[in-house]
This record gives C-alpha cells, structure tokens and sequence, in this order.
C-alpha cells in the first residue's frame, strides 16, 4: 500500500472557507475518505495563513515511506522557516 502525505478538505464550503487537515492516506483512497492519521492543520482563510504539524509523526510517515504532496511539502518548508 503506497501512502501519501496530503490534505484533506474540512472547514464550511457553504461559505467557501476551508480550512485543512493534514493526513497520512492511501494513495487509492478519495479525498474525504477516512485518514491514517492526522498529522497537522493548515487553515489559509486566516490572515496570516495557521499551519501546525506535529514534526515527530511526520517523521514516523516518512520513515515508513510516505510521499508527500508538492504543496504539503511547501507548507513544511513554511512551517520550517518560522
């Protein structure tokens, strides 16, 4: 089973203000599909844009052989930065 680091929409879409969870899924799975584990939350509505990650979970994932997305791994790098 191939494993992908990734987001996963959450939040009020009637308003269009989604807010996400980032998640270890398979790569199969669809996008609202239930996580392996949430690994942190970014929320781009809020000005400066909220991003959390729990670093030592992240590790685990990637250890195991996870792939993350191109923008989770942007948001990463953010997160690395500050």
């Amino acid at each position: 089973m191939e494993v992908r680091i990734r987001l996963q929409k959450a939040g009020k879409s009637a308003k269009k203000r989604y807010n996400y969870r980032i998640v270890a899924m398979s790569r199969t799975q669809g996008r609202q599909a239930r996580a392996m584990e949430i690994l942190g939350y970014y929320d781009p509505a809020k000005e400066p844009a909220v991003m959390s990650i729990k670093q030592d979970k992240l590790d685990k994932w990637i250890e195991r052989g996870a792939q993350m997305t191109d923008t989770v791994k942007s948001i990463v790098k953010k997160i690395k930065k500050s």
